[in-house]
């Protein structure tokens, strides 16, 4: 009988469909994959504790993080490195052909180092960090082009061998793309294949591909998912574009060995690009799609009720159904994290810089304290989507009740708050509750740099467990944080990091370049005021996205004030699959996509403390200024490392 890529063959497929027995779970809820493996996504979570509440059995399945251990697996291994030596490649990659000169170290080391990453087994950090047990291949040779790359730069043992544990699955996952699967991330998975695409098309041909080796795994996956937990009703919640193919693979598969379980898709990425789906094909993998909050109308198709806000084929169209659902917005509930083996997720060291290690270093117990933005006026952001525009907060007695839950819950003291945007206020009193109670707790979350945080409001939030806080500082251009509407002055933001760092509290900014009507000048001037953050030692890690023009901002609805022309390309009626971010020409522009390598190389470098003599208009510049410097600087960015967050 013929075999699928992952070796389970097609009469499993037709066992399963008469084995299954009756459902004992009323709703399972799917991370596909692929997202950050360190922590589990809060999405399912928040849908269990909500479904618990009403009295429906839920459990989750976290498929992202399976896939990443079957992957990264001695088996898992072995078939990677078998299908890349079947491809005979006539010009493979370094990673590669590192991989398959050392497959056998690899088969032998990969499962002592993902119990060490999970915290399962210690003894294995003298070993790793002596650098004579994992094989190294091209991601090692960053320790000798900078010396706050090397390992002894860490301050602990332990810390050195996640960093180079983190440098050695970033070769395996190099090998991985360039030898078999061109899609392949840790964060991400064929993420192109979703990213703003207007038709269903390629997806669809990406999922029938029964000989990919990943999706086979996927498939797997899928089916010992379903024969654990028994559903009714499988809810798939994908939250960024790299987890849109998992999910539908997953559809697909459990459509095939069961199709009288009920489908349903919804998450961040759905609320956000599949707004305007009218291609009926997506429900050949799915009956619903769900829009918005998903409680409520999840709530709905598994009591078999009314629909609320979800999306449904009728007579082979796409049908919007609003229902008479809640208009009230509310705060989230507490999520419900049980049955989660925290202690599954590997901790890896992306980089010796103490703030961004934070993602990627621990598994933080996730959860959204409030509902949308308190701000909502930027001009750039999806305010017209529920989960922005929209804002509740709860009461801060409520929130610590529920920290004091999970903590008991899962053991666990550390809290990641995924707000779009916590107010000071807000803060204040949740750091009162807690240093009230006396509760023991680490957490961090998003803000907004605004003048509120004042030297004693930074310092009760460090007492009371706040460690980190990430936010926008956009442009970092007076007059762009103006015409975006902002609401923070550079002056202000520049007092509000230091109040920050006087109370030990690490900060993060997020960055942004190409907005509209910037110059090539104010470019180089954000940069150097940035500098100026990190040189002072206020600000400790930053990111540069490029402005994206999307749908449902304010901006997109009043282009052409920006100087903007959108395109208005668009597929035929009854072919539209995703829309979000909008293509535009601005005419007179600088090159963006050439500043934006200068501005990724400089805050590089920024981040492991060296660089801030350089002036800043020789980061656009290929040349390196010195022998010396080459030496000191680590010049390009381009890949970097891993991408553990998402």
């Amino acid at each position: 009988m013929a075999k699928r890529a992952d070796g389970v063959n097609t009469k499993k497929e037709m066992d399963l469909k008469k084995k299954m027995p009756e459902c004992r779970c009323d709703v399972l809820v799917v991370t596909p994959p692929l997202v950050q493996m360190n922590a589990p996504y809060p999405a399912a979570a928040c849908l269990c504790g909500h479904l618990a509440r009403v009295g429906l059995v839920a459990a989750q399945a976290d498929l992202s993080l399976a896939l990443a251990l079957r992957v990264f697996s001695p088996e898992g291994l072995r078939r990677v490195t078998d299908a890349i030596r079947a491809r005979r490649l006539r010009a493979p990659t370094a990673a590669v052909s590192h991989l398959l000169r050392h497959a056998a170290e690899y088969h032998g080391t990969i499962g002592p180092v993902i119990r060490f990453l999970q915290g399962r087994d210690s003894t294995l950090a003298s070993r790793i960090a002596s650098r004579q047990l994992l094989p190294e291949g091209p991601r090692f040779a960053i320790l000798d082009t900078a010396d706050a790359h090397a390992p002894e730069t860490l301050a602990a043992r332990d810390d050195a061998a996640k960093y180079l544990a983190g440098l050695y699955l970033d070769d395996l996952a190099d090998a991985i793309r360039d030898g078999l699967d061109p899609w392949f991330g840790f964060a991400r998975y064929a993420d192109h294949l979703a990213s703003a695409q207007p038709t269903f098309d390629p997806l669809a041909r990406a999922v029938a591909d029964d000989a990919s080796l990943i999706g086979g795994m996927i498939d797997t996956l899928a089916e010992e998912a379903l024969a654990r937990h028994q559903p009714r009703v499988v809810a798939i919640t994908a939250p960024f574009p790299g987890t849109v193919y998992g999910a539908f693979r997953i559809a697909r598969h459990i459509r095939r060995v069961c199709p009288d379980v009920t489908l349903v898709l919804g998450g961040g990425y759905v609320n956000t690009e599949m707004r305007e789906l009218d291609d009926p094909r997506v429900f050949d993998f799915f009956d619903y799609v769900c829009l918005d909050d998903g409680e409520e109308p999840l709530e709905r198709i598994a009591r078999g009720g009314g629909l609320v806000r979800t999306l449904v084929r009728r007579d082979g169209r796409v049908v919007y159904v609003a229902g008479a659902g809640s208009s009230r917005c509310v705060a989230p509930g507490c999520p419900d994290y049980a049955g989660v083996d925290f202690g599954a997720y590997p901790a890896v060291v992306e980089s010796p810089n103490p703030m961004h290690r934070i993602w990627s270093d621990g598994a933080w117990i996730k959860l959204p304290l409030t509902h949308g933005c308190y701000w909502h006026r930027c001009r750039f952001c999806d305010l017209a989507l529920d989960g922005i525009g929209r804002y509740a907060q709860p009461r801060a007695a409520t929130v610590v009740d529920n920290l004091e839950r999970l903590r008991e819950a899962t053991g666990r003291s550390g809290f990641h708050f995924t707000d779009e945007a916590l107010p000071p206020a807000f803060l204040g009193q949740l750091a009162d509750e807690i240093l009230r109670r006396g509760l023991a707790v680490s957490w961090w979350g998003n803000v907004r740099y605004e003048t509120a945080f004042t030297p004693e409001l930074a310092a009760r939030l460090a007492a009371s467990g706040c460690v980190a806080v990430t936010g926008g500082l956009e442009c970092a251009e007076a007059r762009l944080l103006a015409l975006m509407e902002k609401g923070i002055t550079l002056e202000g933001a520049a007092r509000v990091c230091g109040a920050f760092a006087a109370a030990g509290i690490l900060t993060h900014a997020y960055l942004m370049y190409g907005f509209p009507t910037q110059t090539a000048r104010e470019t180089v001037d954000a940069l150097d005021y940035v500098r100026q953050l990190f040189a002072a030692g206020v600000l400790q890690s930053a990111y540069w996205h490029r402005f994206a023009l999307t749908a449902h901002s304010p901006l997109a609805a009043d282009a052409a004030r920006y100087g903007l022309t959108v395109s208005p390309a668009r597929p035929p009626p009854g072919r539209v699959f995703a829309r979000n971010e909008i293509a535009f020409d601005e005419p007179g522009a600088p090159d963006h996509a050439a500043l934006g390598v200068g501005l990724r190389r400089a805050i590089y470098n920024y981040m492991l403390g060296i660089g801030f003599d350089t002036p800043v208009t020789e980061w656009f510049d290929i040349r390196v200024p010195s022998p010396k410097l080459r030496k000191r600087l680590v010049r390009d960015a381009v890949r970097p490392r891993g991408g553990f967050r998402s």
